[in-house]
This record gives C-alpha cells, sequence and structure tokens, in this order.
C-alpha cells in the first residue's frame, strides 16, 4: 500500500472587502501599551499571521501579549505617542491612540493582503479581520483581540 500526500487547498484570498459597509463589522478600539524598536535597515519579521516587511525607520512593535508586527513610519506616527520617558522618534514604550478600527469576526480559514500588493496575513476560523482604512488591513487571532480591543457602542459601519 503506497502512502498518499493530502494537500489542502488554500484558504480563500479575500479581495475587495469594505467593512464600512459590512453589517457584520463592528468599530473597536485598541487598549495597548507597546514596546517599539525603529528598524535601522529593511527586513522582515514573521508574525503568528504571516510575514511583515519593512523599511529602514519603521516601527518594529512588540504587544503587550508577545506578538510582533511591523507598522510604517508614518501609520505609526498617526496612532501612537510615547510613554514618559521615551520620546517619540526613539525606541521605547508606546501606547496606541484611541483611533477606530473596523473588524469583523471571520467564521472560516481566509487569506488578506494588508494593503494592495503588500504581505499576505492568514486567518483562522474565529479570528478577527481589521480595516484601518480603505485598502489597510489586519489579521489578529481571537485571544489577542479579547485583551486589547474593545468595541465602540453603536458604531457599526463607522467610517475610518
Amino acid at each position: 500500500m503506497s502512502e498518499r500526500t493530502m494537500t489542502h487547498p488554500a484558504p480563500p484570498l479575500l479581495q475587495n472587502v469594505d467593512l464600512r459597509t459590512d453589517a457584520q463589522a463592528a468599530a473597536y478600539i485598541k487598549q495597548e501599551t507597546v514596546q517599539v524598536q525603529f528598524a535601522t535597515a529593511e527586513g522582515e519579521l514573521i508574525s503568528r499571521e504571516g510575514p511583515n516587511r519593512y523599511a529602514a525607520g519603521d516601527a518594529l512593535v512588540t504587544g503587550s501579549t508577545g506578538d510582533r508586527w511591523s507598522v510604517s513610519r508614518a501609520r505609526f506616527e498617526a496612532r501612537y505617542q510615547p510613554l514618559v520617558p521615551t520620546q517619540a522618534g526613539q525606541d521605547g514604550a508606546y501606547i496606541n491612540m484611541p483611533v477606530p478600527v473596523l473588524a469583523r469576526q471571520m467564521q472560516h480559514p481566509f487569506r488578506m493582503a494588508r494593503s494592495s500588493g503588500g504581505d499576505l496575513l492568514h486567518g483562522k476560523p474565529g479570528d478577527w479581520l481589521l480595516q484601518y482604512a480603505p485598502g489597510d488591513y489586519g489579521v489578529v487571532e481571537q485571544s489577542r483581540f479579547a485583551q486589547v480591543y474593545r468595541r465602540i457602542d453603536g458604531a457599526v459601519g463607522a467610517s475610518v
């Protein structure tokens, strides 16, 4: 009897998603203090959800749950502020600003590009698809999402 290798098809690749018009999406705010190092050269780190390529100057973030990801410098400066004694632009502790994001809990495995032509992230059933702005996405594992995100009551379909 020969051994057979079973292959599983890749989860569907979500495209043209706009959570602003999704009745199952809601607005959430992240509440988390993170540790940040600014990249001195381009590179890649692998998060739980997939690869995160970054450029020199981008923020390499370690969340309160130990998860790591990268954030472009411009996006980081618009969404995080330093905690004393850290000064803006220096490595150290930062807290996210209370900027709403849209999120939808997914019931099936899925894949999603962080941005057009960006890193391909993977989600499992129960994980959350986040939309920071049109064309700007993230994937967050259920247990982490439950620890750091809080729903904004009555803000379904809020603009991002």
